[in-house]
C-alpha cells in the first residue's frame, strides 16, 4: 500500500522492450533505502516488484496489462518518474489510500496559474470518472491530490508549489497522458452493492423509530 506522498523522482535510464512487456530500470537514491529485492516501489503510481539494486537504482519488470492500463508504455530515455515505497507500518499516513494499481489512464487538457497553485484539467472516460467525486481523493501518476470539480467529460485539480516541485506534474501540460487510480473505497462499495447474492436486510429505521429519537 502506497499513501500518494512522492519519495522523489527518479530517471528511467534503460528500457528493454518485448512484444507486450517490458524490463526498466530506474536511476534513483532515497528509494533505495532499506529497499531489497522483491520490495514493491510505485512508479508514476504503478506498484512493481524490485528484481534487482545497483548502488544507483534498480531494475523491475513491468507485465503486458500494466503497459496495456498505463503510461508506462509511452516512456522514453531519459524521462522522470515520481517514486514511492511501499508504507511501512510505523509510518504516517499523509496522503490517502493508494494500492499501486492504475484503472487508466487521463489526458491533460488545461494548465492554470492562480496565484500560488496550478490547477490541472484532465479528460477521463465515463469508467474512471464515475469513481472521481469533488473534495475526494485521486492519485496522477501516484501523486496524491483532492478533486476539486467533476463534469461529464473531465476533472480538476489545484497543485500547490512543494508537489509541482517535487514530482513529474511540474513537466505536463496540455497533451500529456497520466496514470489515474480512482479512490479504492468506491469501488469495493459499488462492487458489495451490486454483488447478484449480497443479502438484504430489511431496514430497521421506521416513523415511529425516528419519532422514538427526536426527529419529529
Amino acid at each position: 500500500m502506497f499513501t500518494g506522498i512522492i519519495e522523489e523522482t527518479g530517471e528511467i535510464c534503460e528500457i528493454k522492450k518485448e512484444t507486450l512487456s517490458a524490463r526498466i530500470k530506474v536511476r534513483c537514491r532515497k528509494v533505495l533505502e532499506g529497499t531489497n529485492v522483491g520490495d514493491s516501489i510505485a512508479v508514476n503510481g504503478i506498484c512493481l516488484t524490485v528484481t534487482s539494486l545497483a548502488k544507483d537504482g534498480f531494475t523491475a519488470d513491468v507485465m503486458a496489462e500494466t503497459m496495456r492500463r498505463s503510461s508506462l508504455s509511452g516512456l522514453k530515455v531519459p524521462g522522470k518518474v515520481n517514486l514511492e515505497r511501499a508504507m511501512a507500518a510505523d509510518g504516517r499516513f499523509g496522503g490517502h489510500i493508494v494500492s499501486g494499481h492504475i484503472d487508466g489512464t487521463g489526458q491533460v487538457q488545461q494548465v492554470r496559474q492562480e496565484e500560488n497553485a496550478v490547477w490541472y484539467t484532465i479528460a477521463a472516460n465515463p469508467q474512471l470518472l464515475r469513481y472521481i467525486v469533488e473534495k475526494g481523493s485521486v492519485a496522477l501518476d501516484g501523486v496524491s491530490l483532492t478533486v476539486a470539480k467533476v463534469t461529464k467529460g473531465e476533472f480538476q485539480v489545484s497543485v500547490i508549489p512543494h508537489t509541482r516541485q517535487e514530482t513529474t506534474l511540474a513537466g505536463k501540460g496540455a497533451g500529456s497522458i497520466v496514470n489515474i487510480e480512482c479512490d479504492v473505497i468506491g469501488k469495493y462499495v459499488e462492487k458489495l452493492l451490486s454483488a447478484p447474492n449480497a443479502p438484504q436486510q430489511e431496514s430497521k429505521i421506521s416513523e415511529n423509530f425516528l419519532m422514538e429519537h427526536g426527529f419529529f
